[in-house]
């Protein structure tokens, strides 16, 4: 179950524009996509002359999976159809990242005048040294 905070707190509407965002996300495909022309191994190919004349394009989605990277090569017809889902994952990525950031200020507003201890005991905010 997810919590609100009270709607009178600050960056409370910002907040939940981000949410209504992120709700709005239909998929999402993580990674990188680069597009290659390559070499071959071949001795007396093209693509070694001078100037050469490489093969490709190559789409390659690159992504990490437990650890270990991941690399798929892509049609032009798949990229075409996923090039929003791979929008998507930067989008959410930028959205979580400002959510994170008005919850933050959220929190140090309403916390502005005493922080809590572990112990649940109020105490004053301490100054930076060498200010007013």
């Amino acid at each position: 179950m997810t919590r609100r905070a009270p709607a009178g707190q600050p960056f409370a509407e910002t907040r939940r524009a981000l949410a209504q965002a992120l709700a709005e996300v239909d998929g999402a495909l993580p990674g990188s996509i680069v597009v290659r022309h390559m070499r071959c191994g071949k001795l007396r190919c093209a693509c070694k002359a001078d100037p050469p004349v490489l093969h490709g394009p190559y789409i390659q989605w690159t992504r990490s999976v437990r650890g270990k990277t991941v690399t798929r090569f892509l049609s032009e017809e798949q990229l075409e159809a996923y090039q929003p889902w791979f929008d998507n994952a930067r989008r959410l990525k930028d959205l979580v990242a400002k959510l994170e950031i008005a919850s933050l200020q959220s929190f140090e507003s309403a916390e502005d005048s005493t922080t809590t201890t572990p112990s649940g005991r109020s105490m004053p905010r301490r100054r930076p040294r060498g200010g007013a």
